[in-house]
């Protein structure tokens, strides 16, 4: 369903989100972003695009991660130009490329095939589970997934996953077998085992996240000793999805340990954020401010420092009105 939007607020937006009087706070930057997201219209997405541009890796790969979650392929052209620029930041460069797999239009395989050799791993990576995302998508199984989607009211999670969960789980919500410690011990040997695809670990990994109790969040923070960022930025985006404060230890000793990967140490931060519990809040600025943290780290910390004064405060929702509380938490992956 698209939104209804006057040009007047679009222009706000735009104007917010583009920063075109200098002085906007990235912050209010990432709201303005994700009230356009919402939109989902092509007026959004060309004014979405206009954004990569910018100096911030954070901010395109923020950037390109709400075009995939529109899922319109008005956003394709720019994305493939994001893709295919080898000088573009790795980060940004892995977000277009799984905004495409969201996306899921069959045009995208040729592209994402000739960088599924791409030097940067975690561009790789992505272009390998988005395409096979979207062969899934259109299959059999894949199919009746989107079935269950539209028909669903009450799923517990409504962004556009890099892979679904694991077969029994596709309807989000796990029966009683699901929660068992056998099941959460077959789904953690799943995603930890480096010989199956990626995208069939992830769909342990996201099988795990639906499970949400704390046995399947020690198994989630398993994945933090892989040697793959991507895999890694992926599990601390699961647990900004979550909102467990269970994950917090192991979310806290991801953004502290200075020889993480930043991509996995910004996923980590905006986590926090989300879980908003009194703890973190000191972590959160202490990153932010420090001179020898990388400036994706340091900037997803002040977004993270916004997502966790909104989860404390009495406001009902955290983009201009139109985001749900579910939307800072699940920023980027």
């Amino acid at each position: 369903m698209v939104a209804e939007v006057s040009p007047n607020t679009l222009k706000a937006l735009e104007a917010s989100l583009l920063n075109t009087s200098g002085n906007v706070p990235l912050h209010n930057r990432f709201r303005a972003l994700f009230t356009l997201k919402a939109f989902k219209n092509d007026e959004a997405v060309n004014i979405i695009s206009r954004g990569f541009v910018d100096d911030s890796a954070l901010l395109k790969h923020e950037l390109a991660y709400c075009l995939g979650q529109m899922k319109n392929t008005s956003a394709l052209p720019v994305l493939e130009s994001v893709l295919s620029d080898e000088s573009e930041d790795p980060m940004v460069r892995h977000e277009a490329a799984e905004a495409m797999g969201a996306i899921s239009s069959t045009a995208s395989i040729p592209l994402l095939r000739k960088y599924i050799d791409d030097p940067e791993r975690s561009v790789r990576e992505t272009c390998e589970i988005a395409l096979d995302k979207i062969q899934w998508d259109n299959s059999e199984e894949g199919q009746k997934f989107k079935k269950i989607v539209e028909q669903s009211e009450n799923r517990s999670y409504t962004s556009i996953d890099p892979a679904p969960p694991s077969s029994r789980l596709l309807s989000g919500k796990p029966a009683p077998e699901d929660l068992s410690e056998k099941t959460i011990v077959q789904l953690r040997s799943t995603m930890l085992d480096k010989k199956l695809p990626l995208f069939e670990r992830y769909r342990a990994m996201f099988a795990l996240r639906d499970i949400g109790t704390p046995a399947a969040v020690d198994a989630l923070s398993a994945g933090f000793e892989d040697d793959s960022a991507l895999f890694k930025h992926e599990i601390a985006f699961v647990f900004g999805q979550l909102l467990s404060t269970h994950s917090v230890p192991s979310l806290l000793a991801v953004l502290q340990n200075g020889k993480e990967s930043d991509m996995v140490r910004h996923e980590a931060a905006e986590a926090l954020g989300g879980i908003a519990t009194p703890e973190v809040l000191p972590h959160l600025k202490e990153w932010m401010n420090r001179e020898d943290a990388p400036r994706v780290v340091r900037e997803s910390c002040q977004v993270a420092i916004d997502m966790w004064e909104y989860e404390n405060s009495d406001q009902f929702q955290y983009a201009n009105g139109l985001e749900s509380s579910s939307a800072p938490v699940s920023l980027s992956v």
